[in-house]
């Protein structure tokens, strides 16, 4: 920021006696400001920019810009500087040079402005030097985004530092714009290839990952509520670290989803959530006052942690209720958070399928070919199953049930490969292929999804009811009751259940040539010998029993009272209300947001009227069919409260997957699968995964000079 007036040789410049005044945000008066300056250098700037980092001082506005009523110096808000002791053009009857100058007007031509350029570089505060420094901070800049954007490690495949300075990708860029003209990269590119190159390679970084991080934070700011979002923890340089995204709605009423970084996720018990949770308020500048609902993708590994972590988020903000999130399937879900040997066997194994198939066609067409084979007789089934086999099967709502009827072709098509007859399969591939084999060919895999199958199918239809339309959801909430109570009825006589569970497990096994057992891990651990526990006991207290009270308290804690409140709010979509047209606006539900909307007073009689407006449809009248379409309404904005309701049921993280906002997942998912382990960088993630953010770079440069140069030279 400037302490003096931003106007070229402004006499008041050294002087403290006149106030000085924030260049306006409104775009158009800044653009009047900048044109009354004139001041070229300006021009380019944002209004965000012009308004951070440069001011006018009180001698620039007339006396009828200033607000008399105001206590102190204070413009009006259309204020516009209209005092400037700058000369103007010359007018038509002043006298001209001649067109053709001779050599000594030239000299003195180019004499006179290259002392007004500096004496305006002296009258701004930017010397010749530092204007230089900004230009190669800028470039340096401008490779490290281009290599973020597109996923490429700065430091190339050198394993040392030595190495690394020889053949980094980072460098290499550097050279090349240096080859193409950059002559002040090329000024000081020699020098600082002599200094280390890791160390401020890595300030770059750190200085981008803060600046895109605090520029998400902002606009999550300006737009009010939101949702808090993790997946599983991931391992980045030997460290744990969980990964957080932000769920909001910007200003033109669209749902967006962004990834804000990793929290370290090193340590256990309080002091964990502590950090985790004083990381997110107090170094990234999070208000968790905002924060309506928050939702934790979680493998059974972490699972403690994470419900530590989901708990005293409750606890010191109860209104960010958990929830489910929507955009992955419930069942899979349910089943990814329990701390069972079994389950965790069939979630892993599931993992590896989905990535062993996706290397190669040649491999989806011999899982094909494998399933024509056991369904001979059964045409329309195998190419139904060959259908749902081309997708992301293995994270679907009906994962288990599909698994259960491919797994025979699954276990052949594996061993085949694996076998290599034909030598059709590289080393890799097949070493996959027999990790594959060993977990399907275990008995407690066979146990464990069937147990899933069976308990899972009583949630099935909530689930996908849940990912489906508005209206599917609003019924969703209605049904919860239902589905506890037939998973209750499971685990009163779970004896029975467990018997026939068994009995299926046992008879596909047989078919699999699978011998039946307790597993070897259970027996050394209970120094037992191999006889002195039956399977059927084993697995009915180790799998059957847990699975099933898992399912029950999961679906109590992720679907509260207030969750479902806000859930049945979803008769507030249009296609609902005129579905439903024969019941009353449902008025005890919308209250649960009494305390977010802008006037509760209003709330029943604007519940009314939104309610008899959308109770009628006229003849070929389309009303929205989502929370989406029903926030573009251009009528929404005259029901306040509804909007603001609206706003808050679209960052529930049940709702998301109706928006398709889960871009910033996916990414994510990209950069963790197809970055190699010692390449993946907490920072560099976050710039290739918001490689949208719109990065203003002259920012950044003030950002790294403010935050390294102390006044000195940096890199």
């Amino acid at each position: 920021m400037q302490n003096h007036c931003a106007v070229p040789k402004c006499p008041s410049c050294k002087s403290d006696s006149l106030p000085l005044f924030r260049f306006p945000r409104d775009p158009e008066r800044s653009r009047k400001w900048v044109e009354k300056c004139q001041r070229k250098e300006l021009v380019d700037k944002s209004p965000e920019q012009l308004c951070r980092y440069y001011r006018l001082c009180g001698k620039h506005f007339e006396t009828s810009a200033f607000d008399s009523d105001a206590q102190g110096t204070v413009l009006k808000d259309d204020a516009i500087p209209t005092v400037f002791d700058v000369p103007t053009q010359p007018q038509n009857a002043q006298v001209k040079r001649s067109k053709d100058p001779t050599k000594d007007d030239e000299k003195e031509n180019k004499g006179r402005k290259k002392m007004k350029a500096e004496a305006v570089e002296e009258d701004i505060g930017i010397a010749p030097e530092e204007d230089t420094q900004r230009k190669y901070l800028k470039s340096l800049f401008e490779v490290l985004l281009l290599l973020g954007e597109q996923s490429i490690p700065p430091a190339g495949p050198a394993d040392n530092k030595e190495e690394g300075l020889k053949s980094n990708n980072f460098q290499a860029l550097l050279e090349y714009r240096m080859h193409y003209g950059d002559e002040v990269l090329k000024k000081r590119y020699d020098a600082w290839k002599q200094r280390c190159f890791s160390d401020e390679l890595n300030q770059l970084v750190e200085v981008c990952e803060n600046y895109v991080r605090a520029k998400i934070i902002e606009e999550v700011k300006q737009n009010g509520f939101f949702s808090l979002l993790t997946d599983d923890p991931v391992k980045i340089s030997e460290e744990w670290f969980l990964p957080v995204f932000l769920c909001y709605v910007d200003h033109s009423e669209c749902q967006r989803e962004k990834f804000v970084g990793f929290l370290d996720f090193g340590g256990d018990g309080e002091d964990l959530t502590e950090k985790m949770l004083s990381e997110m308020t107090d170094k990234w500048g999070l208000d968790m006052e905002q924060c309506k609902g928050q939702a934790h993708s979680c493998s059974g590994t972490h699972l403690s942690q994470i419900k530590a972590f989901a708990a005293k988020l409750m606890e010191k903000y109860p209104s960010a209720i958990l929830t489910f999130r929507s955009t992955h399937a419930l069942n899979v879900s349910l089943a990814s958070g329990m701390a069972l040997s079994g389950v965790q066997l069939v979630i892993a194994t599931f993992k590896k399928i989905e990535s062993f198939f996706c290397q190669s066609p040649s491999l989806q067409l011999e899982f094909e070919h494998a399933i024509s084979m056991f369904y001979p007789d059964k045409e329309d089934k195998a190419n139904e199953l060959k259908e749902i086999c081309r997708t992301s099967w293995t994270r679907g709502q009906d994962a288990f049930e599909v698994a259960l009827d491919v797994v025979e072709a699954l276990l052949l098509c594996v061993d085949s490969v694996h076998d290599n007859e034909d030598m059709r399969w590289n080393d890799h591939v097949t070493h996959n292929a027999l990790e594959i084999s060993k977990a399907v060919a275990d008995f407690e895999f066979i146990m464990a999804l069937v147990v899933l199958k069976n308990v899972t199918t009583l949630t099935q239809a909530f689930g996908t009811n849940l990912q489906g339309t508005a209206a599917d959801a609003y019924s969703a909430a209605s049904s919860l009751n239902a589905v506890l109570h037939s998973l209750k009825e499971v685990a009163d006589n779970v004896d029975v259940y467990h018997e026939f569970w068994y009995d299926e497990a046992v008879n596909l096994a047989a078919a699999m040539e699978i011998p039946v057992k307790v597993p070897r891990s259970f027996l050394r651990k209970h120094q037992a010998e191999p006889g002195a526990s039956q399977p059927e006991s084993y697995y009915k207290e180790q799998l059957s029993v847990p699975v099933v009270k898992h399912i029950i308290g999961e679906m109590d804690e992720l679907f509260s009272e207030d969750h479902l409140k806000r859930l049945r709010c979803l008769s507030l979509v249009p296609t609902v209300i005129e579905q439903h047209k024969s019941t009353q606006p449902e008025e005890e539900n919308v209250q649960v947001f009494n305390n977010d909307i802008p006037n509760a007073g209003t709330l029943s009689a604007e519940l009314h009227c939104w309610w008899v407006k959308w109770s009628k449809k006229g003849k070929d009248e389309v009303f929205p069919s989502s929370l989406s379409e029903t926030l573009q309404l251009a009528d929404v904005k005259f029901f306040p409260n509804m909007l603001a309701i609206l706003r808050l049921l679209s960052i529930l993280p049940t709702s998301a997957v109706e928006n398709n906002c889960d871009v910033a997942h996916e990414r994510f998912r990209m950069y963790m699968e197809n970055t190699p382990d010692k390449f993946k960088s907490k920072s560099l993630a976050l710039l290739n995964i918001n490689c949208d953010a719109g990065w203003d770079l002259d920012s950044v440069v003030e950002i790294y000079m403010k935050t390294y140069s102390d006044g000195q030279d940096v890199l």
